[in-house]
């Protein structure tokens, strides 16, 4: 019977009774979207397996695409058709006797330097005797200046490098620099193993560096850098890095417009690595230059190796919009890439395909690709998904309700209690003072007059306590009537500091109040207004033990008028700063500390500036004190 009425009391209370209801709905739902679960894993698994085929078919389709395209570039390089200029590509020809690059100019360096080499020194030796033996200069420049008018202009140019040279060791740095102008008009003509133009170029730009020339220099070097650019000279890969740099250097620029170029330049010169095997009839290769992707294609003829030598943006304009529509229509991805592939990728190799790449092929948008085959999934997401809102939202709503109805009759309990100990100490000195007088025993007149002041102090004790609950009942409802007329805020604010002073200073409290002058007026309910600041002094009283000074202060703030009152009290942890305001809630600093309240008292302030269209705002922080600000708007 015991156990039996133990159970009966678990049931019935508010805790069993949503234990019960969440064990007799959740365990079965559980169990059903459990099983709807799993089959929805099979299904998924059949659709992805069907996803992977369609995108094996789409890679082999994206490669034969590509084969195509390649195809049609072959034939336009067995028809020396060139790419133009600005391609990102370029076409060569490895001749006997010499390398061809079209559009002209497009070639930044050769593999070899084709530089005729220059003459044997023997011609300048009695010259440069002077030169390296004796440091005899001026001598040494006249001993050149004959072969300067020689008839081989490849010991011209000579003569005229080594006279320029003479004149920088002579201090004679602006015949050097004319003279150095004149070696450029034997431009390709070598002179010290280099085209004659570049080392005279090079060598006014040195120059013009030594002389702090900034201007010259720049416009020397500038001149320079072009040329290298548009791959005027016939130069190895080392020789044009390094007048590269130095003419960047000068001119204060980086090389990344360089790229693109050199990266072609250095796959001709791995191709020309290859081009004397006999087996290198035709192909194609890719290779990564400068960090970007070269393709290569090449076949041999009658006159020597063709090749087309491709950077990216070439294959992107030439090769890959058919592949992207082919791409488009199919929904996938396309990459010519090396890197791994991915669960929801198809690789391609170029040792299987043949093509200068591997081929990347993965699903555009897979999620998107599941939906096609989701018609019957869709209706079985809806009906769990439906059955987990339902459950979701009765569970949610059943102990939702039951922990408001719980903290509710928590706060009304402790509202009724808080409310009950307020009447109960008035009520108490009335019984006590009535007993007093009743028993009709002979009293002083003055203590007689003591004890009516006690009676009257507890009667409009009683009044103010019943007033407060009726007028806040009246606020909750709507019901409350405001009589509002135009305020001196100041004297409201005195007036009711002056009413609370007198029952204050019994208890050693001071109020000190601060008001501003020539404040406009406000258009307000007096008895109202005033029962709101009353309570806030009232409540800056309670929560300040020890702390016997309130502050009060009435100021303009833009265009209203701020009403603060300040307590170094306890304070008003910041969590607690929302729900302060609503109806019955109440603070930890009152549960922990025993002060007494019911409330409703911020609550009604609250109420009370809301209907006067202004603002209660709280500033406050633990062991700091609080204080509450009421904000009206002036003039109504």
């Amino acid at each position: 019977m015991a156990s039996t009425r133990r159970l009966r009391s678990w049931y019935r209370s508010p805790y069993g009774l949503l234990a019960a209801f969440l064990a007799l709905t959740l365990g079965p739902s559980i169990g059903l979207v459990w099983l709807g679960w799993r089959l929805l894993d099979q299904d998924r698994a059949l659709e992805k397996q069907r996803i992977d085929e369609r995108r094996e078919r789409a890679a082999d389709q994206v490669v034969a695409s590509l084969q195509r395209t390649l195809q049609a570039s072959e034939l336009d390089l067995a028809q020396r058709r060139a790419p133009t200029a600005g391609d990102d590509a370029l076409m060569v020809e490895f001749r006997a006797s010499e390398l061809l690059a079209y559009p002209s100019g497009s070639l930044l360096f050769r593999p070899q330097a084709s530089v005729p080499q220059d003459v044997l020194p023997n011609v300048y030796r009695q010259a440069e005797s002077y030169e390296f033996q004796r440091r005899d200069y001026e001598r040494a420049i006249r001993a050149f200046q004959p072969l300067a008018r020689s008839p081989d202009p490849t010991v011209r140019a000579g003569a005229l490098l080594r006279i320029a040279r003479n004149q920088r060791k002579a201090g004679q740095l602006d015949s050097a620099l004319r003279t150095y102008s004149a070696l450029t008009a034997y431009d390709k003509t070598s002179a010290g193993g280099l085209p004659a133009g570049l080392v005279a170029r090079w060598a006014r730009c040195d120059l013009l560096a030594g002389l702090g020339r900034r201007q010259d220099l720049a416009k020397e070097a500038a001149d320079l850098y072009g040329l290298l650019q548009r791959g005027h000279w016939r130069l190895s890969q080392a020789e044009y890095d390094v007048v590269a740099e130095e003419a960047a250097a000068w001119l204060g620029v980086n090389r990344d417009s360089e790229t693109p170029a050199l990266a072609l330049a250095e796959a001709v010169t791995w191709l020309a690595a290859q081009a004397g095997r006999e087996t290198l009839d035709s192909g194609r290769a890719s290779s990564v230059r400068q960090n970007r992707l070269v393709t290569i294609l090449w076949t041999r003829g009658p006159d020597g190796l063709r090749a087309l030598v491709a950077g990216p943006q070439y294959g992107e304009r030439k090769w890959l919009p058919d592949v992207e529509r082919l791409a488009d229509t199919l929904r996938v991805t396309v990459a010519l890439s090396e890197r791994t592939p991915g669960a929801a990728a198809t690789s391609r190799s170029a040792s299987v395909t043949g093509l200068p790449w591997p081929v990347l092929v993965a699903n555009r948008d897979a999620k998107a690709e599941l939906e096609e085959f989701a018609g019957r999934r869709r209706l079985l997401l809806a009906a769990l998904g439906l059955l987990a809102v339902v459950v979701g939202a009765g569970t949610y709503s059943v102990a939702r309700a039951y922990a408001r109805e719980l903290a509710v009759m928590r706060l009304q309990s402790e509202f009724v209690s808080a409310v009950s100990h307020e009447f109960r100490t008035p009520l108490t000195s009335l019984r006590q003072l009535s007993e007093t007088l009743n028993e009709g025993r002979p009293l002083a007149d003055e203590r007689r007059a003591a004890y009516y002041q006690a009676l009257d102090r507890s009667t409009n004790r009683l009044e103010k306590l019943v007033e407060g609950l009726l007028d806040f009942g009246r606020m909750e409802s709507g019901a409350m009537v405001y009589r509002k007329q135009d305020l001196d805020v100041a004297a409201l604010v005195t007036s009711v500091v002056d009413e609370y002073r007198r029952e204050a200073s019994d208890r050693g409290r001071q109020v000190t109040l601060k008001a501003g002058s020539d404040l406009p007026l406000i258009h307000a309910d007096q008895e109202t207004l005033g029962r709101a600041i009353w309570n806030l002094l009232d409540n800056a009283e309670k929560y300040s033990p020890g702390c016997p000074t309130i502050r009060v202060d009435v100021e303009r703030e833009g265009v209203g008028i701020a009403i603060r009152v300040q307590d170094h009290g306890l304070g008003i942890p910041e969590a607690e700063q929302r729900d302060i305001l609503r109806k019955f809630v109440r603070g930890t600093a009152a549960d922990t500390t025993g002060i007494k309240g019911t409330g409703i008292g911020l609550a009604m302030v609250k109420h009370i500036v809301d209907a006067h269209g202004g603002s209660l705002r709280l500033e406050s922080a633990p062991g700091e004190g609080s204080t509450f600000s009421i904000v009206l708007p002036a003039g109504g």
